[in-house]
């Protein structure tokens, strides 16, 4: 066949030994598939099967088009594509098209067998905006003008969907590492090896529209336990089950709130054999017991890794159960273990079905029949050493081609475990996320950061961005992780504005090693608890703690929306404004659901900040009750003590005790 047909509800173009797909999926969207090969895939990736839409599909002998309600896709005789935002007939996306016409906006290169370099080539819209892509360490809220690479590291969760300022949502429906190009002259997306090109694009009125039909397309997140919106206590490390009780006691015995404290990595025998060393942790049942009288959950670290000496390894390794490399050893990764010195460790192959389920059989039997039921998973890029995926064989296919997916069937892995046991509050903790990762309870945190004000400024976007990467539920290391000292001016000052900023996200943990003179190995840092950083310091973050329990009736509603409408809790202030066209442009402020408007303080040493009020509401400073209307900039005082905060046309919320 040449040219057009109609297959079912979608329509196919085929020239120049190309395939090329389009039909609806789910409101207002289109998928979009081509390839070189005979045929298109069904990969289901990220996206969720979709109701059957009745689109309106027109052919015509030199061009065919395919309406979906709000988007209309039309593709002409030499295969070009672009996109309309309906019924205004609004072009809003279009591929590019150079002379001679087959050089068209798709091109492929082989690159061995059926494995392509897919490159996707849209023009650039003067003055367009792009957000989401994940969680970047770049500082930028607006991405236009950047190079994102899709690839997972520490600190860079790739989520390759862009929300545009045009009113379209866009998501690169492909594993594979590659990069998006956002230029001033073009945008480009490449996968460096792939099968087919795959994409899905929506159209809506509004942002929350956008995440509405994204959500809906790759899953939404469960509701979030209600005891997670509380105060979770970390840091590296609680050596012994005694010393990470005696915390929680001291947090009791002060009265304050505490819902999880964690017991991070090393508490084990070996890396792959998921159980606690007796030695340290010699009654995990009675420390669950005493928790859960004190009211406290115990969260644990899971690692992916399996050390060649852990009592499982024989047994993965003859079953397939590890990640391969084409080239050299199969450990990916030199480190430290417990008692060993350095150990090169093997990760576990999160796209085997079985792999998944091994590793929860062992998870299941060491920790969650002891009670234990929240989980850290941490170092889920997987973090490869060197990080070369073109030498890594995964059992879905060639890391080039599948890498990016690792953390989301790590996820859900651990999912449906915990679904298989009849549980239904779910949370894991995780250091990377792909699309789709939030319909598994996919919680993430920002990573291995510095304790730096520069760094606290570029967590505020970051965490902003993978809000609109549909991951509800996000947190930093408050204070970050490495590099504070507790006993610096800097890093105390640092610490009591990185809380104040904490409290105002979706989820409120403390973690960081911390330096100390007496610290015995390099793998156990100093206090990382709230009285540990001077008494001025524990005053203001206590006071803190218990702003965050005034707010947990309204931060537990702000998740049942994000539950059911995927809209982000913690969200720019276009966001809820879209019309006010100077809200665009803020990217230091944020929304804590529709009544909060938070300002973290993000400069060493400063005691006042500008703050920009979004038009079309009237806003009420929380510390002075100063009513201001909307679409105003003003100086707000900023001491110590707190940060700006305003309320939306006066709602009524517990900030001040």
């Amino acid at each position: 066949m040449t040219g057009f047909k109609r297959e079912g509800d979608a329509i196919v173009w085929e020239k120049f030994r190309e395939i090329v797909r389009v039909e609806p999926w789910g409101p207002d969207s289109l998928r979009v598939r081509a390839t070189r090969g005979n045929q298109i895939l069904d990969q289901a990736w990220a996206l969720l099967e979709q109701a059957s839409a009745r689109p309106e599909i027109v052919i015509e002998e030199r061009q065919a088009s395919i309406r979906n309600g709000m988007i209309e896709a039309r593709l002409d005789h030499e295969g070009h594509l672009r996109f309309f935002k309906m019924p205004a007939g609004e072009e809003i996306l279009t591929e590019t098209w150079e002379w001679p016409p087959r050089w068209a906006g798709r091109a492929y290169k082989s690159i061995s067998g059926d494995l392509y370099r897919i490159e996707v080539r849209f023009n650039a819209a003067e003055g367009e905006r792009f957000y989401g892509l994940g969680q970047h360490t770049h500082g930028r809220l607006d991405q236009k003008g950047c190079v994102i690479d899709l690839e997972q590291r520490n600190t860079e969760v790739s989520i390759p969907f862009a929300l545009s300022s045009k009113g379209y949502g866009f998501l690169w429906h492909n594993p594979a590492v590659g990069r998006v190009e956002f230029g001033h002259n073009a945008t480009r997306w490449i996968a460096e090896a792939s099968r087919q090109m795959d994409y899905w694009i929506t159209a809506g009125e509004t942002p929350n529209a956008i995440l509405d039909h994204y959500t809906k397309a790759t899953g939404r997140a469960p509701l979030l336990p209600s005891w997670a919106s509380g105060f979770w206590q970390c840091k590296l490390r609680y050596r012994t089950q005694e010393e990470l009780l005696a915390v929680a006691r001291e947090y009791k015995r002060r009265g304050l709130p505490l819902s999880i404290i964690v017991s991070d990595f090393f508490h084990w025998t070996k890396q792959g054999d998921w159980k606690f060393d007796p030695a340290c942790w010699p009654d995990p049942a009675a420390m669950i017991g005493e928790l859960d009288e004190l009211g406290v959950r115990l969260m644990v670290s899971i690692w992916p890794t399996v050390n060649p000496k852990s009592e499982n390894f024989q047994a993965m390794e003859e079953n397939g159960y590890l990640i391969g490399t084409e080239r050299g050893v199969g450990a990916t990764m030199s480190f430290i273990d417990t008692h060993d010195d350095k150990a090169d460790v093997y990760y576990y192959d999160s796209t085997h079905p079985e792999a998944r389920k091994f590793v929860w059989s062992k998870v299941r039997d060491n920790y969650y029949h002891h009670g234990i039921k929240v989980w850290w998973l941490d170092a889920c890029e997987p973090e490869i050493q060197p990080p070369h995926q073109e030498n890594i064989r995964y059992h879905l296919g060639d890391g080039l081609e599948v890498a990016c997916i690792y953390p989301q069937l790590h996820q859900k892995g651990f999912y449906e475990g915990m679904r298989s046991e009849g549980e239904q509050e779910i949370i894991t903790l995780c250091r990377s996320a792909w699309a789709g990762s939030q319909k598994y309870a996919a919680a993430v945190w920002s990573g291995d950061i510095a304790s730096t004000f520069e760094v606290l400024q570029a967590q505020v976007r970051a965490g902003l961005n993978i809000g609109l990467s549909g991951i509800p539920w996000w947190t930093t290391d408050i204070g970050g992780f490495h590099g504070g000292d507790p006993e610096s001016p800097y890093f105390r000052e640092l610490i009591i504005r990185w809380f104040q900023y904490g409290v105002f996200c979706p989820l409120f943990r403390l973690h960081g090693v911390r330096k100390s003179p007496n610290e015995e190995s390099g793998i156990t840092g100093g206090p990382n608890e709230i009285w540990s950083f001077g008494d001025e310091a524990y005053g203001i973050i206590r006071d803190l703690l218990f702003l965050r329990e005034r707010l947990r009736p309204y931060i537990m509603a702000q998740m049942r929306i994000a539950s059911e409408h995927g809209t982000p809790p913690m969200r720019p202030l276009f966001f809820d404004f879209p019309q006010d066209r100077s809200s665009w442009d803020i990217d230091d402020a944020f929304l804590f659901g529709p009544d909060i408007l938070a300002a973290p303080v993000m400069c060493e040493g400063a005691r006042s900040r500008k703050v920009y009020l979004p038009a079309g509401a009237d806003w009420t400073d929380v510390w002075t009750g100063e009513r201001t209307p909307g679409g105003t900039t003003l100086t707000a005082p900023a001491p110590l003590e707190h940060i700006p905060v305003y309320l939306k046309n006066g709602a009524q919320l517990p900030i001040r005790g």
